[in-house]
């Protein structure tokens, strides 16, 4: 007779599988990852955002601070900037020993290439309008970032900056630049 029920058995048999199951996907994450970064690209993510939230805090000044209960445009740059700086100099001082950063790859490249293509929208917004780059950076970001299909891209890009539209100009009446 045996002392261990059937339910028993089967839900030991259920955390088993579970497990494995758990090893297995663990595997499979660590093997399609990319290799580690080194020390070297560790500072050096650290000295680039460094730089960012530095200059973020000098043009937040230019803006001015305002105080607390007024606060002026560049209060919340500023605070966020020098939130920026102090996390990258800890990234310097701290950071080199890291394991869950990667190393360059192609897919790098891609998110330098969405940031580029930010940086190109707001560009181009006050000078042609928000519309025509908006649609230029779904297209971007859907196809060439995203892999989507041509048919998707175009109708979600469409539906996206006739939503954005819709709610910032019509319903909101945030002054945006437009076309017309």
């Amino acid at each position: 007779m045996s002392t261990t029920s059937e339910p028993g058995r089967q839900q030991a048999a259920e955390a088993d599988i579970l497990e494995e199951l758990k090893a297995e996907l663990a595997h499979d994450l660590e093997e399609e990852r990319p290799p580690h970064a080194g020390p070297l690209a560790q500072v050096g993510a650290g000295l680039v955002t460094l730089a960012l939230g530095v200059a973020g805090t000098v043009l937040a000044l230019g803006y001015g601070l305002g105080t607390l209960t007024q606060p002026g445009p560049g209060l919340w740059p500023f605070a966020v900037s020098v939130a920026v700086t102090a996390l990258s100099m800890a990234q310097i001082a701290f950071g080199r020993d890291g394991q869950d950063t990667e190393k360059f790859t192609r897919s790098s490249a891609l998110t330098a290439l969405g940031v580029l293509s930010l940086v190109a929208l707001a560009a181009l917004l006050p000078v042609i309008g928000f519309e025509v780059p908006s649609l230029v950076l779904m297209v971007v970001w859907l196809r060439f970032l995203g892999g989507e299909s041509w048919r998707m891209t175009a109708v979600i890009s469409v539906l996206t900056v006739a939503a954005f539209y819709a709610l910032f100009v019509v319903a909101l009446s945030i002054p945006l630049p437009r076309l017309v």
